[in-house]
């Protein structure tokens, strides 16, 4: 079940400026979650890092739960988020894999390749990503050594 307290924020760099304001505008109307938006909102060429460290930051402060990234292929905004000890991003091409991104992998951040989603399938990620929990009993012990 969505928690409407669940505090998340959204980045993005040029080549996911369209599917990031689908995606805002999903989780607002369909799912009444408010998200701070940290990405870019026009196509102008923008540098990822710059954009997947502002959610980076966020999670560290605390001042977002959870966070999406989007990026052409998903790669390099995955690449900088796990960087940090704080983050566990994980890049998901359907709502299988972010469930177990959940459930295995206590995953916080999730990362989106715009270039390769439908935005059918990206709410169907997206909402596999929030409702699902992490199973801690035999995955904490691994998440510990991350």
């Amino acid at each position: 079940m969505l928690n409407d307290l669940m505090k998340i924020g959204i980045a993005n760099d040029h080549a996911g400026c369209e599917l990031k304001k689908q995606i805002l505008k999903y989780l607002a109307k369909d799912l009444n979650i408010n998200v701070l938006n940290y990405g870019t909102d026009t196509d102008e060429s923008v540098d990822y890092p710059d954009y997947a460290k502002k959610i980076v930051i966020a999670i560290e402060s605390k001042k977002i739960d959870y966070g999406i990234l989007i990026c052409g292929s998903g790669i390099g905004m995955s690449i900088c988020a796990n960087r940090s000890k704080h983050v566990r991003a994980a890049l998901c091409h359907n709502s299988e894999l972010a469930k177990l991104s959940r459930e295995h992998n206590n995953a916080n951040v999730l990362v989106l390749g715009a270039r390769y989603l439908s935005f059918e399938e990206t709410k169907k990620i997206i909402h596999s990503f929030l409702t699902h929990k992490f199973e801690a009993r035999r995955h904490l012990k691994r998440i510990k050594k991350i």
